[in-house]
């Protein structure tokens, strides 16, 4: 089955995993993996924080899809996540190693996001094939998903080697692939602007963007702040296309 997407038909749905159906860098993953005994930490600074990260991470992505670096890998990932640690304490952290580990193998307490399980739920009585993407190791993805009483069967990529990792075309047309699907059959919703949508382009998928942390406020068409606007967006047919070029990494 289908669901209509602009003037054409799509059967298969690909989300970002962390921070799209399962929250990442919260607040609660930042305090436990940091200081769980220690000082609480205030919300509006780590939110800042990570909204600025993010904002790195989508240009630092970006660049390895263009080539300008080397494609972002695990170690990039890690090298993101301490330079966030940075940011949120205000000063270079000396267990920075530690915390990093602890943000990729949590185990304190695991949010949720209200709007997943319906948007799901709808997706599958639509009878469309849904599947997740992430850069984060396999282990810590399914490891979300288990906690989250999400399906572990909605993984369909990972950062783990030898693949491609998204945001490589071939990770993407890969992903799809698994789906049974075919790029100009697919919308990804992702959270990123440049290594999420605009790189899923690249490799012929249709994109969403779901600004949960409201990064990219002047993007207009084909942009979302929560899952319950998915289906109005996809029948709009809008890939998000309203940003300005990112600065050279």
């Amino acid at each position: 089955m289908t669901l209509p997407f602009g003037d054409r038909a799509i059967d298969a749905v690909l989300f970002d995993l962390d921070d799209v159906l399962v929250p990442f860098q919260t607040l609660a993953a930042w305090q436990w993996a940091w200081r769980p005994q220690g000082p609480l930490l205030g919300e509006r600074r780590v939110h800042a924080a990570v909204r600025r990260a993010l904002k790195a991470w989508d240009r630092r992505r970006w660049a390895g899809v263009v080539g300008r670096q080397a494609p972002a890998d695990l170690p990039a990932l890690k090298d993101h996540l301490a330079a966030t640690l940075t940011a949120i304490a205000g000063h270079p952290v000396p267990e920075a190693d530690a915390v990093v580990r602890r943000m990729l193998h949590p185990a304190g307490e695991v949010e949720r996001y209200p709007d997943v399980a319906p948007a799901l739920a709808r997706l599958a009585a639509a009878g469309v094939r849904v599947g997740a993407v992430t850069p984060l190791p396999e282990e810590s993805a399914r490891w979300l998903l288990k906690r989250l009483q999400l399906p572990e069967s909605l993984l369909v990529g990972t950062g783990d080697p030898p693949g491609p990792v998204v945001p490589d075309k071939a990770a993407f047309r890969s992903a799809v692939e698994r789906l049974g699907s075919a790029p100009d059959r697919a919308v990804l919703v992702g959270d990123l602007f440049w290594s999420d949508v605009r790189a899923a382009g690249r490799a012929g998928l249709a994109a969403i963007l779901l600004d949960r942390h409201d990064a990219w406020p002047d993007v207009q068409a084909g942009r979302i702040v929560d899952l319950a606007g998915l289906e109005a967006a996809l029948a709009a047919g809008g890939t998000a296309t309203e940003a300005p070029e990112p600065p050279e990494s």
